[in-house]
């Protein structure tokens, strides 16, 4: 979405479907979001209250009233006024609307690794790593034919024992 494409005071359906979406979007790829949601046993609820939050957030920038963004959600008037800024996710959506206010609606895709070099350091780890990994499974071949050898030596022995009167 480029940034005239996203009104931050929508007049429309659509215009509060993009503010709607661009919250949405915006706040889940914010790092520290991504972090507590990594970190959160409660995944869903935590990204679930995220899709209200902005949802209510660009219906009220829309001028609608407590009761029509409860109707429009599915969700009940208490739950929508509960979210009017007091929740963590209503928090997190209005600091990506002020983010957008101030230096426009740019929504930034949180990069797998830092560049090419890291790509590159990571590979190298998960070759060394994947290297031990097969040295460590040979040496417990090793060991487990000798600790069978000895676990049959041992049986002999006891045989052999039992049979001296």
């Amino acid at each position: 979405m480029s940034e005239e494409s996203v009104p931050l005071k929508p007049l429309s359906r659509a215009g509060i479907h993009k503010l709607e979406t661009a919250l949405i979007i915006a706040t889940l790829l914010r790092e520290d979001v991504l972090q507590k949601i990594r970190e959160s046993t409660e995944r869903l609820t935590r990204i679930d209250s995220l899709a209200v939050a902005a949802g209510a957030f660009a219906r009220a920038r829309a001028g609608m009233t407590a009761e029509q963004i409860a109707e429009d959600l599915g969700r009940s008037e208490a739950i929508i006024r509960h979210l009017a800024g007091r929740t963590e996710a209503a928090k997190l959506v209005e600091e990506t609307f002020r983010h957008f206010a101030n230096e426009g609606v740019k929504i930034e895709v949180p990069a797998l690794f830092k560049g090419p070099e890291e790509a590159e350091s990571s590979l190298k780890r998960i070759s060394e790593l994947e290297s031990k990994l097969k040295d460590s499974e040979e040496r417990l071949k090793v060991l487990e034919e000798k600790l069978a050898r000895a676990r049959e030596l041992a049986k002999e022995l006891v045989e052999e024992l039992s049979s001296v009167p």
